[in-house]
């Protein structure tokens, strides 16, 4: 391991909840990933960040010729000058004295060599071998990288002052990795939600996501994948365009924050036994491919590199135990934490409200929702500012938004260009659809309420951050919010240190011993999302034997997490949880199963 890189990152969440987490703690070597979809969001903070650092600032207006991708570029450059600067004072910091500098030591893991060095200094007597190895262990401190991440399916193309659409580069997705591309951040950028193979084409327009003379990548790719297979896929595709990718990110379906993508079934431990058994063929096929490239190139790759992706996990993580499950059970490189950390303020920007609103979140207060345009589930928080934003626009008679960022603009239902689904053009339309052509009853009602469920989220994510700042008000501001089930268990604010300890497995733990393995609550949030894709998909007879397939991969990974219910548990892993969580969830998927079957009998009955 890389002496000065911790073995977690904090990844993205949302468009605003990450937002400027460099800016806050990257001078203390921790990584975090900012979400770079909204440019309005970035170029208000830009304008923030520049009067509280003294630093120049110009408006870049959203009509000026690629104004998005500059944006974007010019947000990222002063958030790496401002971690530059603020790296810099902690370096010229004294040793042996309580400071920042002493708290970026103190907060590395315990198998850090920097770490280890740090303490051979403190050990060492005054004199000139002591200052010598006291500069030298200074300029080997380094800031955590200022990441990036663009949902890749979010890829509108943006229209020109006359309304009509620009060529396909100055798309949403292109303009934000041109915004990056030309930025001078050495970092990552992070794709998720899916394929975009044309914005994966787009990138071989920049030398700084292959290697240079030096052997070394400017600009890295990171892929999110939700199985080993699309891990080769991207993979294979990106190698035939001599890009590598240094790290597949692997998240929990369902045990995580923003939206979910659940898989077909299969459970994340059975995903992450494929990976170790197969990660090998990762490098192995994939660098032959990429060194063809350069010699068609006529460019030079290193001959003494040996290129091997690294394999992160990320959701539902709760505390060291299961860190050491993920790293010597299954190989895991790093691990991802994320809703945790909104409830450590010196890390994340949220509104005051909201974050004690998640102080006290229950189980069910937490809950898959309907909120987002884009029609995949989102993890979401009851009674936000947001979903009372929504309903009393409703009530008022004024369903839905204006539609300000349009960012998640795709539906053409009523309309020959997209719409988003919570705008006030799609509502109205759609409630006097369901009006005209459903009768009163409970199937109607379902119908008005999945309608009204669509929120705003181009917006109301990016508010905590602003309201935080004192960028906005709260009254004019709505705010929403995507934390993963595991934050019902954290229950208050945390300092820094508490929650990195938290991690590292030091100092107090903060979860209670009852609390279920990762593992555990995964199995019982598929077996929920199992019964609701039945209702969705009852009447569709194409869908069933997508639910028998489901149902299969669900049976498989109960029996391959009660074998891994039988090793040793490490220190403050509930692995017992994982026993309970199978007979109590595998009975509830027998029945649900069962009734599925049943149902669809009597349907084919009334045929």
């Amino acid at each position: 391991m890389n002496d000065t890189i911790h073995n977690f990152h904090i990844p993205v969440m949302g468009t605003g909840h990450s937002v400027d987490t460099p800016i806050r703690i990257a001078h203390l070597g921790i990584t975090s990933v900012v979400s770079i979809i909204d440019d309005i969001l970035l170029e208000r903070l830009r304008k923030y960040y520049s009067q509280e650092y003294d630093l120049p600032f110009a408006r870049i207006s959203n009509k000026e010729e690629d104004g998005r991708a500059k944006r974007i570029t010019a947000y990222l450059d002063m958030v790496q000058d401002i971690v530059d600067m603020k790296m810099e004072q902690v370096r010229a910091l004294p040793f042996f004295e309580k400071n920042e500098k002493t708290r970026y030591f103190d907060l590395l893991p315990d198998t850090s060599t920097l770490k280890n060095a740090y303490h051979d200094l403190m050990a060492m007597s005054p004199g000139d071998i002591r200052d010598k190895f006291a500069s030298e262990l200074t300029q080997r401190m380094k800031p955590g990288a200022i990441d990036v991440n663009i949902m890749v399916k979010l890829d509108r193309i943006s229209m020109d002052r006359y309304g009509k659409p620009l060529s396909e580069e100055f798309s949403d997705a292109k303009a934000a990795l041109r915004g990056f591309a030309r930025s001078k951040l050495e970092s990552a950028m992070v794709f998720s939600a899916g394929i975009n193979q044309s914005l994966y084409g787009y990138m071989t327009k920049y030398k700084d996501f292959y290697r240079n003379h030096e052997g070394e990548i400017k600009k890295k790719i990171i892929i999110k994948v939700s199985d080993f297979r699309s891990a080769m896929i991207q993979g294979r595709y990106m190698a035939k365009k001599g890009l590598e990718i240094s790290e597949f990110r692997i998240e929990s379906g369902l045990n995580c924050g923003g939206h979910a993508f659940a898989s077909p079934g299969h459970l994340l431990p059975v995903l992450l036994q494929d990976f170790k058994e197969k990660r090998e063929s990762l490098g192995s096929q994939f660098q032959p491919v990429i060194k063809k490239f350069y010699e068609k190139m006529g460019w030079e790759y290193p001959p003494d590199v040996d290129h091997h992706p690294e394999i992160t996990v990320q959701g539902g993580i709760g505390n060291h135990g299961e860190v050491q499950r993920l790293e010597q059970c299954f190989g895991i490189d790093r691990t991802g934490w994320a809703s945790p950390f909104l409830l450590v303020p010196e890390a994340t920007p949220i509104d005051t409200p909201t974050r004690m609103k998640l102080m006290n979140t229950k189980d069910d207060s937490l809950y898959l929702s309907g909120a987002s345009p884009l029609g995949v589930p989102f993890n979401n928080m009851k009674n936000t500012g947001s979903e009372k934003w929504t309903m009393d626009r409703y009530l008022s008679g004024k369903p839905g938004s204006s539609c300000p960022k349009g960012f998640l603009k795709s539906n053409t239902e009523f309309t020959e260009e997209p719409i988003c689904t919570a705008s006030t053009e799609y509502i109205t339309q759609k409630l006097a659809q369901i009006d005209a052509e459903i009768e009163p009853g409970q199937a109607k009602q379902e119908a008005i309420n999945k309608t009204l469920a669509k929120t705003c989220l181009c917006e109301h994510l990016a508010n905590g951050a602003l309201i935080s700042l004192g960028i906005k008000k709260k009254k004019s501001a709505p705010q929403a919010i995507c934390p993963g089930p595991n934050l019902s268990w954290f229950n208050r604010y945390y300092s820094l240190e508490e929650m990195v300890d938290q991690i590292y497995g030091r100092g107090k733990e903060l979860l209670p011993e009852s609390r279920p393995h990762m593992f555990a609550k995964e199995i019982q949030l598929y077996v929920d999302y199992f019964k609701r894709l039945i209702d969705d998909n009852l009447s569709n007879p194409r869908q069933h034997k997508m639910l028998d397939s489901f149902y299969d991969n669900m049976k498989v990974g109960l029996e391959y997490c009660r074998s891994l219910a039988t090793n040793r548990p490490f220190k403050g892993e509930n692995l017992a949880s994982i026993n309970e969580a199978i007979e109590r969830q595998g009975k509830r998927l027998e029945e649900t199963f069962k009734s599925f079957k049943q149902r669809i009998s009597a349907l084919q009955l009334q045929d």
